[in-house]
């Protein structure tokens, strides 16, 4: 399912032009379901955070009893080989994924050291810094531990999230706020999510409910070293209908300004600004 255009795949140790076939009707993930993947970006010549995002592919992997057959360390090597085939112009979605291949004899369970392992590099631009987005509430919820693989990127968490995005889009807007188990809000259906009172900044604490991602930290941090109060909290979703500013962060595209949640309007604030100028300026020392 290519969203982008320019793709090039990595497979079986080999770069190949296009969106490449990589899995089979028998493999554990196409049947059942065994897949993760990561996103990183490649933007203006830097790819941000790219270790980290590689790490995480293995952790996943192993959340979702994978065995990972990539180093950290080779992962980022590959992936850096892939996007020499593109301009530092070009704004790249760096994905890499593995999947099950053989099951146990119950077939349930993925097979150890049987895992596919593949990377997507597809062009899609960045959203425009004018870019916004609306919220609704949503009656499908974050799972638990206990429920679901929530602590991987799994494939499998997906439809959940996707039923979430489709309820927001048949109300008129653009994304759900959704919460957790307990009533609390833990996420957006598709990127973690700030609020701004008072100048102080509020993020859901990370419950184990969702990925408290890559991007979120790195927004938590840069905005505490610029001298701005940042709180992991239990937060409701009165507390969001009283912010004064609220915006996603993910990494497709870094910080999107939240104009509506349900009859809340807001307007495009200083923070939101502010951590996309402090993000812009992490990346070009550190990408």
């Amino acid at each position: 399912m290519a969203i982008g255009t320019n793709i090039r795949t990595y497979f079986e140790g080999t770069w190949h032009d296009g969106d490449a076939q990589i899995m089979r009707a028998g493999d554990h993930g196409a049947w059942l379901g065994s897949s993760v993947f990561d996103g990183a970006r490649y933007f203006d010549g830097l790819a941000p955070d790219l270790e980290a995002h590689c790490a995480r592919t293995n952790r996943s992997a192993e959340a979702l009893m994978l065995t990972p057959t990539v180093s950290t360390r080779d992962m980022v090597d590959i992936i850096r080989e892939g996007l020499d085939a593109y301009g530092a112009d070009k704004a790249i979605y760096i994905r890499p994924m593995y999947w099950g291949i053989d099951g146990d004899p119950s077939a349930i369970i993925p097979k150890e050291d049987s895992t596919g392992f593949a990377v997507c590099l597809e062009e899609i631009p960045l959203a425009p810094p004018t870019a916004t987005a609306t919220l609704t509430t949503t009656r499908f919820r974050r799972p638990v531990l206990e429920d679901a693989v929530v602590n991987a990127k799994a494939g499998c968490l997906y439809p959940n999230n996707a039923r979430m995005l489709r309820e927001a889009r048949s109300k008129g807007f653009t994304n759900a706020l959704v919460a957790d188990a307990m009533g609390n809000v833990a996420e957006t259906a598709t990127a973690n999510v700030f609020m701004v009172k008072d100048g102080e900044v509020f993020t859901p604490i990370a419950n184990g409910t969702f990925l408290a991602g890559i991007t979120r930290a790195r927004h938590m941090q840069n905005l505490r070293d610029d001298g701005v109060s940042v709180h992991e909290a239990v937060l409701s979703f009165d507390d969001f209908h009283d912010a004064d500013e609220v915006f996603m962060s993910g990494n497709m595209n870094k910080v999107t300004p939240v104009t509506a949640l349900d009859d809340t309007q807001y307007q495009i604030g200083p923070i939101a600004r502010r951590a996309r100028e402090l993000y812009w300026d992490w990346a070009a020392s550190n990408g």
